[in-house]
């Protein structure tokens, strides 16, 4: 078969001489998770946009039509006096015009975000310019009584052996990805089944701490995704890693620009600090450590154009590639890069987590609450469990995995 009808029909030949790519995932097949964000979550997420801000006319007048365009499911372009219009018409050549849903998911989901960006001016020259539409959606949260009482529950881990801390806030930083703010736009709930259905769909726990011995003058890399109460239990997480002597130095990694409503940025991470240093306690006392340990250097925080490109892991730049290369394990957070690690591909659930992410430089592990269709690594009798349960276990957010690849 040649490449043009695979091309066809959203498959690739993968590089080399291996096998042709599974099918892209899109969202032109109606009913599926995918044309649901784009035609349900998205329009809901403009609007909410538009009512969190006194705007002015411009601004409402582009949210408008960036709503137009959904409706009438036509990719519009960015203007030419957009600093990233060429990047973006290269990204785009074979989709901006075309529809919505033929396009790949990820390249759709990437390319809304940043036109709603550009809708607001948060790009332009104007007093709008680096104003975050979600700041006051990831705010609320932060302040939220939700929030307030996980940093309680830290007190009763303070004296707890090393171990089990370990365990219980790795866990914790999986979990606390359930509070996607964007998700929960348009999040339904679980459906009901007799069947028994583990959460954890897949647990290399085992070897991610086999990956960080203590004691080890290792240092590790940590790709954040959401703000908020996803990312103070990540903080925790750094400083048991820094305080137990897993790492000596540990990289956060966060969004250059706003995100997918609740990833996090620079000024996330000091929200969160702040927060902890605020709290009593364990978590002001985590708090504090942090605070000294990124002015040791001990934590830096990191960011990347790439991380707002509409591309997998594979085709990250070289400089990228490198910084991670130096880590001794790269711990990825979160559905999204989960998607661009072993790519946004009708994967079969049984594929091999480790020959998906055979291309990432080093060691590498995913810590995911699931909420899009894209899954590998399964074992056959997980597989048939879940899928007998009748759950939407895939995109629900109600299950979770930790794989690991040396």
């Amino acid at each position: 078969m040649t490449e043009k009808i695979h091309r066809a029909r959203g498959e690739e030949p993968a590089r080399g001489t291996g096998p042709v790519r599974a099918p892209v995932v899109r969202s032109d097949e109606p009913g599926s998770f995918a044309r649901g964000v784009l035609a349900g979550r998205h329009p809901a997420l403009v609007r909410q946009v538009g009512d969190a801000f006194p705007y002015g006319r411009r601004q409402h007048e582009a949210l408008d039509t960036l709503l137009a365009e959904i409706a009438d499911d036509v990719v519009g372009p960015l203007t030419p006096a957009d600093d990233d219009h060429e990047q973006w018409a290269a990204w785009g050549q074979e989709y901006i015009g075309g529809s919505w849903y033929e396009a790949p998911f990820l390249w759709a989901e990437n390319y809304f975000y940043r036109r709603l960006l550009g809708a607001v001016g948060y790009f332009g020259t104007g007093p709008w310019r680096g104003v975050d539409p979600f700041a006051p959606f990831k705010r609320a949260e932060l302040r939220g009584e939700a929030v307030e009482g996980e940093l309680r529950a830290l007190d009763a881990l303070a004296g707890a052996p090393a171990g089990r801390r370990g365990a219980a806030l790795l866990h914790a930083s999986l979990w606390g990805n359930r509070a996607d703010l964007g998700f929960r736009i348009s999040a339904g709930g679980p459906a009901k089944s007799g069947v028994a259905v583990p959460a954890l769909v897949a647990d290399d726990s085992a070897t991610l701490w086999q990956l960080l011995p203590a004691g080890s003058p290792a240092t590790v890399a940590v790709v954040a995704d959401n703000a908020g109460r996803e990312l103070i239990p990540d903080l925790v997480l750094v400083d048991h890693l820094l305080g137990h002597g897993h790492a000596e130095r540990v990289v956060l990694y966060v969004k250059p620009s706003p995100y997918f409503v609740s990833d996090a940025m620079t000024a996330d991470v000091v929200d969160c600090l702040r927060r902890l240093v605020e709290a009593p306690g364990e978590a002001g006392r985590t708090g504090e450590r942090l605070w000294t340990a990124m002015a040791a250097g001990a934590v830096e925080v990191r960011t990347h154009p790439f991380f707002c490109a509409p591309l997998p892991y594979e085709e990250m730049p070289d400089d990228l590639r490198k910084e991670f290369e130096g880590a001794a394990l790269t711990i990825l957070k979160g559905d999204l890069n989960y998607r661009r690690l072993v790519g946004d591909r009708r994967w079969g659930a049984t594929d091999s987590f480790a020959g998906l992410t055979a291309h990432f430089p080093g060691a590498v592990a995913a810590l995911r609450t699931l909420k899009s269709d894209v899954v590998v690594g399964l074992e056959p009798g997980v597989l048939d469990t879940l899928e007998r349960s009748g759950a939407a276990w895939r995109t629900s957010g109600t299950h979770a995995l930790i794989q690991a690849r040396r």
